[in-house]
């Protein structure tokens, strides 16, 4: 962003200095919220699990079974090539709709109509994939999914800083984070099933025989994403913004503003950059979570969709109940950075579990302690994202921006991951993820106007 098209947080384009337009930011002028935040502690937590159903549902199990079939075995490499186009893709998405979302004048505010039409467009892709018969085929469906639901994310991620008054950040942060885990837990119960013998239980629940490990998983995940989408928007509607002023359109200004200048927004830059390191150590192993358990911890390829549904249950329950409490601490104390530092540090030592522990039991404790350090994270994560924000008017295009640091993560990962495997074989994954998650989170200790 250039020096000219710069304005202090509490100004706006097309307003007189000093002022801010009544449709603009959570609070009126009398400082009371101007969006009833009861219904929103309901519905962005939903509309949050449809997205990460997608990602979760889609990326984590149905990619590397429709991978597997295509190639007749387990295939690092074509499975780098299947995922890495959707995520480049997803990381060009994500700034274009935030700042083509901020520009929005609507009856129907400036976020909801994209995270309507983003969404149906959405499930059409994810139909589209369901029937992908190639690498590339899949590459090319999964990439205009990513595309056009980043397109989704932009939108839903700027409603937090549109809606929520700062003194409630800390807890509305955990609750867009456990999007996450409820995707989790509802892709493994539907997808793979959850084998509880570690439980003590002789049975699997879920996985409803293997009817949703194909097709019918993406016209499943189609239909909730289109039906928690119109309960999101129907149920917290947004503010019309016909009435805002905006900028007319330049092109070039429109492109310049993908550029946030480091030096003078340095805080941005670095919970940046931060968030890239966790995300990147997190993807690491991720992408192939489901290829470790069968290639490295040795599991029978038909018993992997089940044992995998229960890890990921067990990590969904440790993030939720960090993200609950941590949410709630952050609120009451006012501090961000120590439990990111922290939940870097944690997230980087339930990474050498694995390494020494090659079994199902070890991949229980790791998913304890990992999914415990994410949930820390991400309780914190948009609480520190929104305060760093350089301008409320430009909240969707500033999260668009931020939202690369998810996105390119996951065009590295494969990329390292698969080297990584090639070069030192799978238990070098779990030091490498660790040193990455550790440095990500040690960045933030330069983020100087948050604590």
């Amino acid at each position: 962003m250039t020096q000219s098209n710069l304005a202090p947080r509490d100004e706006v384009r097309g307003a007189a200095p000093g002022t801010v337009p009544a449709q603009l930011g959570p609070l009126d002028s009398a400082g009371k919220p101007r969006y009833s935040l009861s219904p929103l502690l309901g519905t962005l937590p939903l509309a949050n699990l449809a997205l990460y159903l997608v990602w979760m549902g889609v990326g984590s199990f149905l990619i590397p079974m429709q991978v597997t079939a295509i190639k007749g075995h387990p295939d690092p490499d074509a499975l780098k090539n299947a995922v890495a186009v959707g995520a480049a893709l997803a990381a060009i998405g994500n700034p274009i709709f935030g700042q083509i979302s901020d520009r929005t004048r609507s009856r129907f505010g400036r976020r909801v109509p994209w995270i309507v039409i983003c969404s149906l467009l959405g499930a059409g892709a994810l139909m589209w994939q369901a029937n992908a018969k190639s690498i590339g085929t899949l590459a090319i469906t999964w990439g205009c999914v990513q595309f056009i639901l980043n397109g989704f994310q932009a939108a839903l991620t700027a409603v937090m800083p549109d809606r929520v008054p700062p003194a409630k950040y800390g807890i509305f942060s955990g609750l867009v984070g456990l999007g996450i885990p409820l995707g989790i837990v509802v892709s493994a119960y539907t997808i793979g099933g959850i084998d509880l013998h570690k439980l003590g239980i002789d049975k699997v629940v879920g996985g409803f025989d293997g009817k949703f490990q194909g097709e019918n998983g993406y016209y499943l995940i189609a239909g909730i994403l289109v039906a928690c989408v119109l309960v999101f928007c129907l149920v917290t509607p947004d503010k019309p913004s016909v009435d805002m002023p905006v900028e007319r359109f330049d092109f070039g200004k429109f492109l310049s503003n993908f550029w946030l200048n480091p030096r003078k927004h340095p805080d941005f830059a670095w919970a940046f950059l931060s968030r890239f390191g966790v995300v990147a150590g997190y993807f690491v192993v991720l992408t192939y979570n489901m290829y470790i358990l069968m290639e490295y911890v040795k599991i029978k390829p038909q018993d992997t969709p089940a044992i995998m549904g229960f890890l990921m249950v067990i990590n969904a329950i440790a993030t939720v109940i960090a993200s609950i409490v941590v949410g709630r601490l952050v609120d009451r104390f006012g501090v961000i950075k120590p439990f990111v530092l922290g939940s870097g540090i944690l997230a980087g030592l339930s990474l050498f579990i694995p390494m020494i522990w090659a079994s199902v039991n070890g991949m229980t404790a790791f998913n304890v302690v990992n999914g415990f350090a994410f949930g820390m994270y991400m309780a914190v994560d948009m609480a520190l994202i929104t305060k760093v924000l350089p301008r409320g008017e430009d909240a969707g295009k500033d999260m668009g921006l931020i939202n690369i640091a998810n996105a390119a993560p996951q065009i590295a990962a494969p990329f390292i991951a698969s080297s990584i495997v090639e070069t030192w074989g799978y238990h070098a994954l779990f030091p490498i993820a660790a040193v990455i998650s550790l440095v990500g989170s040690v960045l933030v200790v330069f983020v100087k106007t948050v604590r």
